[in-house]
């Protein structure tokens, strides 16, 4: 009787260790492996790249924690499953002009030491350097219709995840601004913002939608108003706060 209650006992412990090593591998599978090349040491942006923002050891961490911040504030991923697969995201700090980062192949990024170095501010440039990994990072997770969402709009969901981040210098641009919806950048972003506060959520239903495909009809199958409607009641709604704040 002792030895049957015995091997009962361990074989449930061995069935109830399997479950949480199986439960915890689904969890931490789902987590790529983040991994920062320095390719320039040796140049201006290489050498601030390690002594003013902090290097490999804290892009790793703000990486991870961005990650994090994407999948489960900014998409509502919360499940490997609505969660885009990946087995690795590089960063790679590279000699290159002509703009500050690139995303490419999914999952690699590309930042330029050029750009590191001749940083001008407003923000310090640990600041600014964590900004932008912001938006590329929403690059390598978000979902873009397998290629058919315009590329305004995901450049604006990536900004977007700056905003909400509140990684956006003060002041850099305000609400209303622009003149269409899918100019893209920080005009699309502050007006998917508004976009949120009519339907909760809005940015990550948006993106869900895109996993496969795209289509300008998503916008009114969230909201119930064609997206240029939308955009008319955003620019109306900023139009007569600064009316109001000229006559207060």
């Amino acid at each position: 009787m002792h030895l049957e209650l015995s091997m009962a006992s361990h074989f449930f412990f061995l069935c109830t260790l399997l479950t949480f090593s199986l439960y915890f591998h689904g969890i931490s599978g789902a987590i790529p492996k983040y991994v920062v090349i320095n390719e320039v040491p040796t140049h201006g942006g290489g050498i601030k790249f390690d002594k003013v923002i902090g290097g490999i050891p804290y892009t790793k961490k703000i990486m991870r924690h961005i990650n994090k911040y994407i999948w489960y504030k900014v998409f509502k991923q919360n499940t490997p499953a609505d969660q885009k697969p990946l087995d690795n995201v590089t960063v790679f700090i590279k000699d290159f002009v002509g703009v500050e980062a690139v995303t490419w192949g999914s999952d690699k990024i590309n930042v330029s030491a050029v750009f590191l170095r001749d940083y001008p501010g407003p923000m310090d440039l640990k600041w600014e350097f964590t900004s932008l990994m912001h938006h590329e990072m929403t690059h390598v997770f978000q979902w873009n219709g397998e290629g058919k969402t315009p590329a305004p709009l995901v450049e604006g969901i990536a900004d977007y995840t700056v905003l909400k981040a509140n990684y956006f210098p003060p002041g850099f641009t305000k609400p209303g601004s622009g003149d269409r919806w899918d100019e893209g950048y920080v005009h699309t972003a502050l007006f998917l913002q508004y976009c949120d506060e009519l339907v909760p959520d809005f940015v990550a239903k948006l993106n869900k939608m895109m996993r496969k495909t795209y289509d300008v009809s998503f916008f009114q199958n969230l909201t119930g108003k064609p997206v240029e409607e939308l955009w008319k009641d955003y620019k109306a709604k900023y139009a007569n706060q600064s009316f109001e704040g000229i006559q207060g």
